[in-house]
């Protein structure tokens, strides 16, 4: 399994040469990359992209995905051929309208709420004297997701994952020192070093699922739990949802443990939102790359249990 190319750069010029990805800066190459051991690129900020280079990415079947330099951003993605599965898009189109939908959500939902309770429960050992609070809130959770299992529509679902949303987001700023400015989840932008990363994170968690959808035939457009909207990947946010828990506990991880605080954050009175440093910003994206690579196999394995259930389960429906 190949790994990801992380390019962070103003102004740079990327190039192909040979069988290697060159960078240029001010018209001198200042670094190379192999390209048989990639699998992802992710080009952050202002960069020009030659031609051919997009046509050998393209050929080799490597993912592009363009984020904007300061927010990270969706800008673009280049793709190369897409599996050519067309009976597991049209199962994945027949179980959208069918009952199927439902189960699935509930299962993702469940899944997830089951990771937070967990999450909780277990900080709670770690801080005491926080434990009353984080205690409450696993157990809202843990009820509210008994509740989701038997839910009779996706909007009683919706709304019962919308109920247990707020109750984790109330206890999980307890986890973090003051100093961080951390009072609740703000996506758009993200006002703290906490829901910076968490954003940043959970921005590159949804490629990865888009990515993983498309290599083995799904149509990453049409989900479950999440209803159709124009230009969102609801299936990548649906095999997202069990999956924040995880990374919620590595955000924090990462605080904890003094890799990243709040010397590494900045905001912009201009432009409203705080996000990482730049060399910060370098840490990060190794970080995250070399825990990522312990999980791609679980999201790969996530994806074809879910392409075999829904062709087997939808060649029965359909000959019935």
């Amino acid at each position: 399994m190949g790994g990801t190319v992380y390019l962070d750069r103003t102004d740079a010029e990327l190039r192909l040469d040979g069988g290697a990805l060159a960078v240029y800066v001010n018209g001198e190459r200042d670094g190379m990359v192999p390209l048989a051991p990639v699998d992802r690129l992710v080009v952050i900020g202002r960069q020009t992209v030659e031609t051919a280079l997009l046509h050998r990415l393209a050929e080799q079947g490597i993912a592009v995905l363009f984020l904007s330099g300061r927010s990270h951003s969706f800008r673009g993605r280049v793709i190369g051929r897409l599996h050519n599965h067309a009976r597991l898009r049209i199962a994945q189109y027949h179980a959208h309208r069918s009952p199927m939908a439902l189960a699935l959500a509930r299962e993702w939902v469940t899944a997830k709420l089951d990771g937070q309770a967990s999450f909780l429960m277990e900080t709670a050992d770690i801080r005491p004297d926080r434990r009353a609070g984080l205690l409450h809130a696993a157990t809202v959770i843990k009820e509210t997701g008994a509740k989701a299992t038997g839910a009779e529509t996706l909007e009683r679902l919706r709304g019962l994952e919308g109920g247990a949303a707020a109750a984790y987001f109330a206890a999980l700023p307890s986890l973090f020192p003051p100093s961080l400015g951390f009072e609740g989840r703000e996506r758009r932008p993200p006002r703290d070093p906490v829901n910076a990363l968490l954003s940043l994170t959970y921005t590159l968690a949804h490629w990865e699922w888009v990515r993983e959808c498309e290599l083995i035939g799904f149509d990453p457009l049409i989900g479950f739990l999440h209803e159709i909207d124009y230009g969102r990947e609801s299936l990548a946010c649906d095999l997202l949802e069990p999956f924040r828990p995880v990374i919620d506990r590595w955000v924090w991880t990462l605080f904890r443990e003094r890799q990243f605080d709040a010397q590494d954050f900045a905001s912009d009175q201009d432009r409203p939102g705080c996000s990482l440093k730049k060399a910060a910003r370098s840490r990060y994206y190794h970080i995250y790359e070399q825990w990522m690579a312990q999980h791609r196999s679980r999201l790969r394995e996530t994806v074809e249990a879910l392409a075999r259930r829904l062709v087997n389960d939808g060649s029965d429906s359909l000959s019935q």
